[in-house]
């Protein structure tokens, strides 16, 4: 049992590509007690990952797969280990653990695939094991392996079919597999192309048919024990091409047949019953793998029309009773959007800004003296906001104040001295310096910043920056007014078509989810935004109610109503219109 084993896991390593470590396990059901029979590479030992998955799959009884990081030889990978159980006759009989590198999920199902495919080998082996020789086994194996390792489907049947002509010592071997009801010859032994319109081709065609229909192996010349079989078309081929001994096997996948096996010899070389016998296993290892290549390398309309077919038949078809719920629940969803109306709505995102926005700048140059407002403080008119240090101004006013009382004195002397042109002279000087004290006793009244009229106060925060200087006309605050508001809507570029002014929606904001605010469009601006990859066109609307919770700044979502449309139309339409526009973009 443990040259067999180690055969059937080099065969299934050989397989599956990338596998760097497995081992087979194998026991007796009824006290699963489960031991290593075959590891790969031959010889090596069972790593510890390998035998925990091992065990895992056999508590779950099922396929399991595991991802970890590989470091060894200073590189960093992940590799995959997978378990999976060896189930014969709804018992549990072993276990084979692959350790293999990362691969895809579509990849991981077809390992799957081929480790099923490989229990059935591995059934017939230790079914036939009592009564078979073992060499010859291991020999089928290594030829269905030798067969299965090439990716297309005509290259592995025509590899097949002259392997086992040659070690079988047969003239010829044909494989044919059946499309609808009628058999295509697809490999035939030493030939990499078949004319199908031959003699030939029509002949051996007819033979597999005619096993087919019988559903039974042939083995011309018949036994005193098949002697009813028919083999008329069997007879014609050995009498049309010279080959005096024929057995032909039909090729059968989930206990359908799919097509059939041909194999000639000369008439001094009859297929004897353990021979046929031995076929018959060989004929039910590759049909399964050879179809499944086979489907793989169709066309892609081939393959949706096998699928369509297959779905059609499930749901015209007996059984299946919950697709044929879903595919009725799917029509009348569809037809239900077809021919229902909806309200049709633009979503856009919103914020909502103030109707007037003042911004308080700075009066003169100087320096931050005290503020204690900030974003989001409401102010009233004239309040305070901040101040400005006055120190220069006074500085500069006292020294005014001093020139001013020394042209006094001087214009007082001119007068007592009768000298009129220089007492008019002093006072042109001292209304000079009163005009420039003025000047500073109005600067030092703007020096207090105060608030233009009631409101909110949307940007400004100086109590970080006291002591800073600010310059002529820098923005310090923006203060906007409470109860006057108008929302402004970001409506993408394949949706402002729809806009008008005069439309009605509805707005929620982040800040009031529970709350939906009427609106109206009022104007919609003929200038463009990027944003987020896309285009955007700003939409200006008013709300119709302004509850005291509103604030500038805030932002939401709104749905602007357009009118009623179709229902499977609002749902496709964007797609619709997508397609359109690239549809024309490539057409020449």
């Amino acid at each position: 049992m443990e040259v067999v084993a180690q055969s059937w896991l080099d065969q299934q390593c050989r397989l599956i590509q990338g596998v760097t470590n497995a081992v087979l396990m194998l026991g007796v059901p009824e006290n699963g007690s489960f031991s290593p029979v075959a590891v790969w590479p031959e010889g090596s030992t069972s790593s510890p990952t390998l035998l925990a998955i091992a065990r895992t799959a056999m508590e779950k009884q099922q396929g399991v797969v595991t991802s970890m990081p590989d470091n060894s030889q200073g590189q960093r990978r992940q590799r995959d280990s997978i378990g999976y159980p060896l189930v014969i006759k709804d018992q549990l009989i072993g276990i084979v653990a692959l350790e293999i590198d990362n691969l895809p999920e579509a990849s991981r199902r077809s390992v799957t695939q081929l480790l099923r495919l490989g229990t059935v080998w591995l059934e017939m082996l230790i079914d036939q094991q009592t009564t078979a020789d073992r060499d010859s086994l291991v020999t089928v194996l290594e030829l269905v392996a030798l067969g299965l390792e090439h990716e297309r489907f005509q290259v592995a049947a025509t590899a097949l079919a002259t392997e086992l002509a040659m070690r079988m010592d047969c003239t010829r071997v044909s494989i044919g597999f059946l499309q609808g009801k009628r058999m295509h010859l697809q490999a035939m032994s030493h030939s990499a192309r078949i004319d199908a319109k031959t003699n030939l081709a029509r002949d051996i065609s007819a033979a597999m048919e005619e096993a087919i229909d019988q559903d039974a192996s042939i083995a011309f010349p018949l036994s005193q024990d098949d002697s009813i079989q028919v083999t008329r078309a069997h007879e014609e081929l050995a009498r049309q091409h010279g080959n005096g001994a024929i057995c032909t096997i039909p090729l059968v996948d989930n206990s359908a047949i799919i097509g059939a096996l041909t194999l000639e010899r000369s008439g001094e070389q009859p297929f004897e019953t353990g021979t046929v016998a031995l076929f018959t296993q060989l004929a039910a290892m590759i049909g399964p793998a050879l179809e499944l290549k086979r489907r793989n390398d169709r066309w892609l309309i081939n393959k949706a029309g096998d699928s369509t077919r297959s779905l059609l038949g499930k749901l015209v078809g007996p059984h299946y009773l919950v697709m044929k719920l879903a595919s009725v629940a799917c029509v009348a969803l569809v037809w239900f959007m077809v021919v229902t109306d909806g309200n049709y709505r633009i979503t856009a995102d919103a914020a909502l800004e103030g109707q007037v926005q003042r911004a308080v700048v700075a009066p003169i140059d100087g320096y931050i003296n005290a503020s204690d407002i900030r974003a989001g403080d409401i102010v009233q008119t004239g309040q305070q906001m901040g101040e400005l240090d006055d120190k220069d101004l006074k500085l500069e006013y006292e020294k005014m104040t001093s020139q001013k009382n020394q042209y006094i004195r001087e214009q007082r002397s001119a007068l007592a001295a009768h000298e009129r042109a220089q007492a008019s002279i002093l006072s042109a000087q001292i209304d000079q310096v009163d005009s420039q004290m003025r000047l500073i006793e109005e600067q030092l009244e703007r020096l207090h910043i105060v608030s233009p009229f009631d409101g909110i106060v949307v940007s400004g925060d100086l109590s970080q920056s006291l002591g800073s200087p600010v310059a002529r006309g820098d923005v310090l605050f923006e203060v906007a007014p409470l109860d006057e508001y108008r929302l402004m809507l970001q409506v993408n570029e394949n949706d402002i078509r729809e806009i008008e002014i005069g439309q009605s929606g509805q707005l929620r904001l982040s800040g009031m989810p529970g709350d939906t605010l009427p609106l109206v469009i009022d104007k919609i601006t003929p200038v463009s935004e990027s944003g987020e990859g896309s285009n955007f066109f700003r939409v200006e609307a008013r709300l119709e109610s302004e509850p005291e919770q509103l604030r500038p700044g805030m932002e939401g979502v709104a749905k602007i109503e357009v009118g009623e449309r179709k229902l499977v139309w609002i749902w496709t339409h964007k797609m619709i219109d997508w397609l359109r526009l690239w549809t024309w973009s490539w057409w020449p």
